[in-house]
């Protein structure tokens, strides 16, 4: 009997443990930062505290953007890989990242940086929403 009762426990905590994991991995691939890597058109580059970029985010919320036009926001300050892809998107533009600065926007191989320019930009694709 207790052969049994060892038997039935290994298997509910083989069982827990594999839905544990299958969940835990389901959330983590949930949560992690898009690095813009997917299908992404349109990636946002901001850094937390930056006037410019706080304009640029105004506009979108004012505008309701993101219920319109699809596009990823990455944070660059904090997030280092962010910082490199943003390095990337900028060399496919040939732009110096000497050079470089947020906001920034990539827009399947365009360019644009700064506040006036992106704001422009999200304008532009509102229109063709419209």
């Amino acid at each position: 009997m207790n052969k049994k009762i060892f038997i039935v426990m290994l298997v509910i905590i083989a069982i827990g443990g594999i839905a544990f994991f299958a969940f835990k991995n389901k959330n983590d691939n949930s949560q992690k930062i898009d690095t813009g890597e997917k299908n992404a058109n349109i990636i946002l580059f901001y850094w937390k505290g930056c006037p410019h970029c706080e304009n640029v985010d105004k506009f979108i919320q004012e505008n309701k953007v993101k219920e319109k036009i699809q596009f990823d926001e990455l944070e660059i300050f904090y997030e280092k890989n962010n910082a490199k892809l943003m390095e990337e998107k900028a060399g496919e533009c040939g732009i110096d990242t000497k050079e470089l600065g947020v906001p920034f926007l990539w827009n399947s191989g365009k360019c644009f940086s700064g506040d006036a320019d992106i704001i422009n930009f999200l304008k532009s694709q509102l229109g063709e929403q419209q």
